[in-house]
């Protein structure tokens, strides 16, 4: 059977593109809450770039303006509770009327639930991804192909994207917050999620990285043709990655040692070849 007439991928297609359009939905609520709050907080918004946290964290601080007494932990790393907490202290914010702040936590928790349904659907998703994609599960895990299916917007959609954009699916705006960029990781996407990932050293992660974007997009166009059902392909692709990234940590050869020139041998003058032969003839 052709994947696409398949009803069950159907169904998984569109659960794809059903989390496509929350995420898009929670974008516009997003930039609604943030027009709301800005007269509060105008800063906010810079420091906290994901949706997400910025519905929740608008929800925790309300119309506090004294962020001491309010508990942000948990919901922010302590470095940018941090320079919240100082930001906020010189803001040139005024408290929201009484309606609009309503209005504005109700979008909050508008935005909430749509989060919580999306990640419903993709659990279901997930569960599904050892039928629909038996080879990308076997090397990523099926929590990650469903994720990436789902930023793609189906297989087939992803059989066609090239390794370089696969590797980016997913990577998120990084917030410094003014610390230095030396230190931060580089740009992954939802591969940094995968088991080989996690496991390689940091030093290798990039190159790892790179490696597992290029042999989930060969696995995925084995799925996306019904290639492979078992999932051998995956499987093989698999321990290809794991082989060589154990290769890439073995300490180099050792040098061999050299011999010692034979005593006393001056190199011969005598020359050789064409020209040699000619003369001898001659």
């Amino acid at each position: 059977m052709v994947l696409e007439d398949d009803p069950e991928y159907q169904l998984i297609v569109d659960c794809n593109a059903l989390s496509v359009d929350i995420e898009n939905e929670i974008v516009i609520i997003h930039n609604f809450i943030r027009d709301k709050y800005r007269l509060k907080f105008p800063e906010l918004e810079s420091l906290v770039h994901h949706p997400i946290d910025y519905a929740r964290v608008v929800k925790r601080i309300a119309n506090e303006m004294d962020l001491t007494l309010v508990d942000l932990e948990g919901l922010l790393p302590s470095a940018i509770i941090m320079v919240v907490s100082v930001t906020a202290s010189t803001t040139s914010g005024k408290p929201l009327p009484e309606d609009v702040l309503q209005k504005t936590i109700d979008a909050c928790d508008r935005a909430l639930t749509l989060d919580s349904s999306k990640k419903k659907v993709l659990d279901f998703v997930e569960s599904r991804m050892g039928y629909i994609a038996p080879n990308l599960s076997a090397i990523v895990g099926s929590a990650v192909a469903a994720k990436l299916m789902g930023t793609a917007g189906g297989l087939s959609s992803l059989a066609k994207m090239p390794a370089c954009n696969v590797q980016l699916l997913g990577a998120k705006k990084k917030n410094l917050a003014g610390f230095s960029t030396a230190t931060s990781q580089f740009r992954v996407g939802y591969i940094e999620q995968t088991e080989i990932f996690q496991s390689t050293p940091p030093s290798l992660r990039m190159r790892a990285c790179r490696l597992l974007a290029s042999k989930s997009t060969l696995a995925a166009r084995v799925d996306s043709t019904r290639g492979d059902p078992s999932g051998s392909v995956g499987r093989k692709l698999r321990e290809e990655v794991s082989k060589k990234i154990e290769k890439w940590q073995e300490p180099p050869p050792a040098k061999q040692p050299k011999p010692l020139p034979v005593p006393d041998s001056e190199p011969k003058k005598k020359r050789g070849g064409r020209r040699l032969r000619k003369m001898k003839e001659r």
